[in-house]
Order: structure tokens, then C-alpha cells, then sequence
């Protein structure tokens, strides 16, 4: 090849058209994100005693403002494959991104409520998280009455992440919204005010995990742009469809090492059996608030960033990624279920029982159809808002030594005498996650069971079935112990609700047994047209579908 031949190449090519961003259609993110720059402002130069009120009242202005966005923009997507591609093609706005978003919006906001309140001047963060634990120096910033303000655009921060996460439309976009998301919750994993080693070990375990997690992702995301060209979706699917880019022969060998490197940075976000080994530690040492804020926004980012990947990305090889899915579902649901049993801390039941969930929800992914995306958007919405109010109440029960948490199971036995209320609401709540009828949790795992069983996955409903048996007993011996064992002699001490944790312990319940009484309404308009009669009961690639079609390409 001649020197001139090699020049050519190297030019680089010549835009002459201004690029187009619709901001109209980006505001949703824009908002959060100028509401994160602004905080970071008041941290700077409002008033140390004003700050607390200033921040709380625009995180929480700025997410309602972001949901009422992103509700105007539910108008421009007129049908289940309605949607536009903005910002070079890697922003995806359509039905899924804009539920997912609205989603984690309103469990955001929520969350919020919890990470806001304040008992006798003190939150559930450290007073100054650098010091050392224990210290003379930490004793004075609690004395002096310091606080962690700068939670709020940390928070503002990873909701960005995770709006950008659900509607990326290339790896690399998605891999930067990974990042932008998991950097502020590694922070906020470490602010806990007791047990303050504890909570460095989560944080520090979460970030170097993650860490690996995240190369995991990146190397995958290499081998599909060595298959594909491309890591544009689109274009992604399109190599697959015409079995490689035709820059290489024989390419099928990176797509299947791609997809699984990639699967792995996706199910270590969902927290699926082999890649959950930080969520027990991760919520047990973050501050409660942020544990609630993780298992619900977090589970529904990083689900709706899965779903998008394989059902967009890799749609075309839904045989080569699905045999997979069956294996990592079927461990993540008899694993965790198994170890979950023998839990007596209430924040580790509560994580591997988000274990447990994210096995039900693959049975959603792994059926690949209209259906299956529909059951798990609200299996997630429905699980967000009972997630939530669960670790409301766990943030309510104290120890009697120390004032922190009561985590042993053995502490919240008679707790049902002591205090009704929140004794029924997490009744409520651990009734939803069994699937019992009547509540949002039954529903959703009828409407992922039987997307799974339309699609052939049979064999899988009845593992989740026996799963689910499983994590009903340890929910159930929970109920039993709160309501019908006497009060044990380490009784902790129960707080009165405050008008924020109240909130979101109402809404929580209202969630909770509406979406389970009247869930009509919601899934109606999840579900996409119906599958044409001459394909009923065959696989998306036998009917000429992919599950794709749901989403912008």
C-alpha cells in the first residue's frame, strides 16, 4: 500500500452539517444533572446551617420536575415500536427507557425521603465521614453538629446514571453511565453513622468488585466491536443478523466471549448467583437509606440495561445467550433462596431476597418476547416500591445499647404489641415479596412465570415455583416471630415514625396493595401489541421476531 493510499486512510472524515440534539427530549437528564451541578455549588458556598434544607429541597424539586419531563414525553411515543434515536444515536428514547426512567425517578424521590429524615439532629450518615472511626476528632463534628450534606447531589448524581444507563444506545454510552452511576453509591456505601468500619469494609468491597465488574464489561465490549464494526445496538444486531461484519472470518467466537464479558459487568449490577457476593455485606454496612435506594433504583437500572442489551444488541442470538440465562437464573433462585434461610440479620435476609428476585425476573428475560419485557417492568416497579418500604421500618428499629439498628432477627420478636403499625406494614411488605394474592409481588411473578412458561420455560417456572416456597418460610417465620413470640429481654426500641419516613412507609403500602388489587391499568399498557395468532407458541426466531422489536434500534 503507497504512502498516499495510507494518508487518505488516516484522514479523518469531514462533518460539514452542524450535529442536531433534541434537549426537549434529553431534559429528563439534563434536569437531574443540573440539579447535581447546583448542589455541589451550595456545598460550596451556602451557609453550613442552611444547606441541609437548601439541598433536600432541590434534590426533591428536581426529580418531580424530571418525572413531570419525562411523563410529557410518554405523548411522542405512540406505540409500542415508537421512539427516536437523539444524540448521535446514543440516547434511545421509547416506551421502555421512558418507564424505566419514570421508574427510578419515583423510587428515587421516595428513597429520598429516608436519606432526608432526621431524629434529635442526626441522620442516618456519618457527621464526618473522614475521620477516623472512634476518634476525638469524630466526637467533635458530632458535637458540633457536622453533617454529610453533600448526599443529596451524590444521589442527584447516580439517578443521572442510571436514566442514562436504561436508554443508552451503544456500549461505550452505556459503559459511561455505568460508571457514572456506581462512583457516587460507592461513596455513599461508606457514610453510615455506626458502625463505621463495617461500612468502609461495604463500601471499599462494593468499589473493588465493582471495579472488576466494570473491566468485565469493557474487555466484552471489545470483543463485540472486533464481531460486529460497530457498538451501536443497531448496527450490533445487524452484524449478528449477517453473521459478522465481514471484517474477519470465522467471528462467532468473539461474539459468544463478547456476550458473556458483557454479561457478567450486567448481572454483577443485578446481583445474579455467581456475581452477588457483595450485596449481602453492601447492604448490611451502607446507611439504610442508601441500601433502599440501591435495591430498588439500582436493581431497576441495571435490569432495564439488560434488557435493552439483549433484547436490542443481541436479539439476533437469542439461542447462543439463552442457554446461559437458564443457568444463572435457575442458581440465582435455588442458591440464594437456600442461603437466605439460614440469615439472622434482617438487612441480609433482605439482600438475599433481592437475590432471589432478580432470579425471578430472568425468567422474564430468558422467555425473549412482548410479554416477558412487559412482566418484568412490573415486577420491578411493583418490587421498587415494597423494597422501599421495608427498609423504612428496618430504619425505625433500634438497639437498645448503642442506638443503632436492630439487625438480629431474634430483637424484633413481639414487635407486633409494641408497635402495630409498622409490624403490619412489614407484614404487608414480606407477604409481597412470598407472592401471596393481593399483592403487587404476586402478580408480578405471575406475569414473568407465565411469559416464561408461553416461551417454552417450563422447566424454569417450577424452580422459581420451589423458590418461591423456599423464601416464603423464612418470610412467614418473620411474621410469626413479630406477632406471636413474646418480647425478648434485648427488645429494641421502636421510633415514631417522622413525617418522611412515614411517607414512604404510606406509600410503600399503597403501592403495594393497589398494583396487587388493581394491577389492570399498569400492565394493560406494558404489554406490546399481541403476538399474531399464526405465531402463537413459537419461539421469536421461528416467527420472524426478535425481541428487539420493543425498542429503538
Amino acid at each position: 500500500m503507497s504512502p498516499l493510499s495510507l494518508s487518505v486512510l488516516a484522514a479523518p472524515a469531514v462533518i460539514t452539517e452542524p450535529p442536531e440534539i433534541d434537549y426537549g427530549l434529553l431534559s429528563p437528564m439534563l434536569v437531574v444533572f443540573a440539579v447535581g451541578v447546583i448542589g455541589v455549588a451550595v456545598e460550596a458556598f451556602a451557609p453550613k446551617d442552611k444547606r441541609r434544607i437548601v439541598q433536600l429541597w432541590l434534590a426533591g424539586l428536581g426529580l418531580l420536575a424530571a418525572f413531570v419531563l419525562t411523563v410529557l414525553q410518554v405523548g411522542a411515543v405512540t406505540g409500542p415500536e415508537a421512539g427516536v434515536a437523539i444524540a448521535f444515536g446514543t440516547v434511545m428514547v421509547d416506551g421502555p427507557a421512558l418507564f424505566f426512567q419514570g421508574t427510578i425517578l419515583v423510587l428515587a424521590l421516595v428513597s429520598l425521603l429516608l436519606i432526608a429524615e432526621h431524629r434529635d439532629g442526626e441522620s442516618a450518615f456519618a457527621a464526618q465521614a473522614a475521620t477516623v472511626p472512634g476518634s476525638g476528632e469524630e466526637a467533635e463534628h458530632r458535637l458540633a453538629g457536622s453533617q454529610h450534606t453533600e448526599v443529596y447531589p451524590l444521589v442527584m448524581f447516580a439517578v443521572l446514571g442510571m436514566q442514562l444507563f436504561v436508554s443508552a444506545g451503544d456500549f461505550l454510552t452505556m459503559f459511561i453511565a455505568l460508571e457514572v452511576m456506581s462512583l457516587p453509591l460507592y461513596l455513599l456505601c461508606g457514610l453510615a453513622r455506626t458502625r463505621r468500619l463495617f461500612s468502609q469494609e461495604a463500601a471499599l468491597k462494593y468499589f473493588l468488585l465493582g471495579a472488576f465488574s466494570s473491566a468485565f464489561f469493557l474487555f466484552g465490549i471489545a470483543m463485540v466491536y472486533g464481531y460486529a464494526g460497530s457498538v451501536q445496538f443497531g448496527a450490533v444486531h445487524e452484524a449478528i443478523g449477517a453473521g459478522g461484519a465481514g471484517t474477519i472470518e470465522n467471528g462467532e467466537p468473539l461474539l459468544l466471549i463478547g456476550i458473556a464479558l458483557i454479561a457478567v459487568g450486567l448481572l454483577f449490577k443485578v446481583g445474579a448467583v455467581p456475581f452477588h457476593n457483595w450485596k449481602p455485606d453492601v447492604y448490611q454496612g451502607a446507611p439504610t437509606p442508601i441500601t433502599a435506594l440501591m435495591a430498588s433504583c439500582t436493581l431497576v437500572a441495571a435490569f432495564g440495561a439488560l434488557l435493552r442489551v439483549f433484547y436490542v444488541a443481541f436479539g439476533g442470538a437469542v439461542w447462543e445467550w439463552r442457554p446461559m440465562m437458564w443457568v444463572v437464573a435457575i442458581l440465582t433462585m435455588v442458591v440464594a433462596a437456600a442461603i437466605a434461610v439460614t440469615q439472622r440479620d434482617v438487612k441480609r435476609l433482605l439482600a438475599y431476597s433481592s437475590v432471589v428476585h432478580a432470579g425471578f425476573i430472568l425468567t422474564a428475560v430468558v422467555a425473549a418476547s412482548p410479554e416477558g419485557l412487559a412482566g418484568a417492568m412490573f415486577y420491578l416497579a411493583a418490587y421498587g416500591f415494597t423494597t422501599i418500604g421495608a427498609f423504612a421500618v428496618v430504619t425505625l428499629v433500634r438497639a437498645r445499647e448503642g442506638g443503632g439498628e436492630a439487625g438480629e432477627l431474634a430483637q424484633w420478636a413481639g414487635l407486633g404489641r409494641t408497635s402495630p403499625f409498622l409490624a403490619c406494614s412489614l407484614a404487608l411488605f414480606l407477604l409481597a415479596f412470598a407472592g401471596i394474592p393481593l399483592t403487587s409481588g404476586f402478580i408480578g411473578k405471575f406475569a414473568v412465570f407465565e411469559a416464561a412458561v408461553a416461551a417454552g420455560a417450563t422447566p424454569l417456572v417450577i424452580v422459581g415455583v420451589l423458590s418461591s416456597a423456599v423464601t416464603a418460610f423464612f418470610y412467614v417465620r418473620i411474621i410469626v416471630l413479630m406477632f406471636f413470640a413474646d418480647p425478648a429481654e434485648s427488645a429494641p426500641k421502636v421510633l415514631k415514625p417522622g413525617a418522611l419516613t412515614g411517607t414512604a412507609i404510606i406509600v410503600g403500602v399503597a403501592a403495594t396493595l393497589i398494583l396487587g388489587v388493581f394491577p389492570g391499568p399498569v400492565l394493560d399498557n406494558l404489554v406490546p401489541q399481541p403476538v399474531p395468532e399464526a405465531v402463537n407458541g413459537t419461539q421469536p426466531a421461528e416467527a420472524g421476531m426478535v425481541p428487539g422489536d420493543m425498542f429503538v434500534r
